[in-house]
């Protein structure tokens, strides 16, 4: 969740005659046109931007691809991002699915593949693919793209510095052991910790996903990803390592409800309030915590660092644990569809995006001179300087899978399981 350069008006142009020429042509990969290219086209479109900045932010966007192309309506369906879990495989089922539709990649993607809803973008978008580099192979299956990425993500520690230095804690923490002497020091200065948003499961999985880099080798876990097993030892001492952080009691009291990302209370609302010192969640975080607190000036007091080091770990230390956000469209839209995509990842929209808040870390490369906050510019470089970035185990892996594994790690962040439970979820 990467170099890039999109969106000038000849390759739009070329994009455009390319898509048309397309149509219908799904036996060599073309896209599958359900209405009258030429004709009046209306495009439903799902995302999670339910709230601003991302919310106004897709509609100003949505109106700019209106006001170039006079003959498309973009029909704008915010949702609520745990919905799509439910919303989005019940209408693949149905035979009214969006045209467009956020779109996680991996394995998720591949097993809505199966629903033969989603359109094969690989003709239709030839143009210009090749310029977003490797960040679309994450929404490729088998050689084909079902799905473009809009915007990349990397997993890590957003904290407060303020609290930081009411503990006398100087420097974010390098290893597990400078961590668990940070909790100790944040609970003497009647601090919480960490605030982790348990309730909605998925926050838990970052914690053993990241241990598990830690622990298992590179080319373990990409093998483990491919063949759906996770049989290696390195993934029970990855459990291993997670029972021990539990027993520091890192996290605020009741966490076993607390929603990620919804109110003030939710665990991203801790943060942005100055309840709680750590949060283990992605870059889109700062923006989140921006509907969720009053303080206009919580962004200047948060700082970012990445998953600490596990002494003696078989991982490697420099790897991330990341991933992104894109859509993809349905075999019912028609070839404007794959056009919209490329607008969504040209350089206005992008830093449209970046400048709105509503994003951190653009797919096109050029957007990236549009981030200003400091914190999101440490994240940028460490994503650039990273050695391996995986994506969440939840996405890679076939759907049942990803699901099943988040939660085992979840009820073991509740005390039900054990280490060993956690890799047998997988592939049963």
């Amino acid at each position: 969740m990467r170099t890039i350069r999109l969106g000038t008006v000849l390759l739009a142009a070329a994009s455009i005659a390319l898509a048309s020429a397309c149509a219908g042509d799904d036996d060599d990969g073309g896209a599958t046109a359900a209405q009258d290219p030429n004709g009046p086209v209306t495009l439903t479109w799902w995302h999670n931007g339910n709230t601003d900045p991302l919310e106004g932010a897709w509609e100003q966007v949505a109106r700019d691809f209106e006001a170039a192309n006079s003959d498309v309506t973009i029909k704008v369906v915010p949702m609520q991002n745990e919905q799509f879990d439910t919303k989005v495989p019940l209408a693949l089922q149905g035979d009214n699915p969006p045209d467009v539709y956020q779109q996680w990649g991996g394995g998720e993607e591949a097993t809505q593949v199966e629903s033969g809803k989603l359109m094969d973008l690989t003709k239709a978008v030839s143009g210009w693919i090749d310029e977003i580099g490797t960040a679309a192979e994450g929404w490729q299956f088998e050689g084909k793209q079902y799905g473009i990425p809009y915007s990349l993500h990397i997993v890590g520690f957003w904290y407060r510095k303020d609290l930081f230095d009411k503990a006398g804690i100087s420097d974010p923490p390098k290893t597990i052991d400078e961590l668990n002497d940070a909790v100790g020091k944040l609970k003497d200065a009647g601090i919480v910790p960490i605030s982790i948003g348990t309730k909605d499961r998925w926050p838990a999985a970052f914690w053993w996903d990241y241990f598990v880099l830690r622990e298992c080798s590179t080319d373990t876990v990409k093998q483990a990803m491919k063949e759906v097993d996770l049989s290696d030892p390195c993934f029970v001492k990855a459990g291993e390592d997670l029972q021990a952080l539990l027993e520091t009691d890192p996290f605020q009291p009741g966490f076993e409800g607390t929603p990620a990302q919804q109110g003030a209370g939710s665990s991203a609302g801790m943060l942005a309030n100055g309840k709680a010192a750590m949060e283990l969640q992605g870059t889109w975080n700062p923006n989140v915590m921006t509907a969720l607190t009053e303080d206009k000036e919580f962004k200047s007091k948060l700082g970012w660092f990445p998953f600490p080091a596990v002494d003696g770990g078989g991982g490697d230390p420099n790897s991330a644990l990341g991933g992104g956000d894109g859509f993809s469209c349905t075999t019912e839209a028609t070839s404007v569809c794959p056009r919209f995509l490329e607008h969504l990842v040209a350089p206005k929209a992008q830093k449209l995006l970046v400048s709105s808040g509503s994003i951190a870390l653009p797919v096109n490369a050029e957007a990236a001179s549009a981030i200003d906050d400091p914190s999101v510019k440490v994240v940028q470089d460490y994503k650039e300087q990273a050695s391996y970035i995986q994506t969440y185990f939840d996405v890679a892996l076939p759907t049942a899978d990803g699901q099943a594994l988040n939660d085992a790690i979840a009820n073991f962040v509740l005390g039900k399981g054990s280490p060993e439970d956690i890799p047998k979820s997988v592939g049963g």
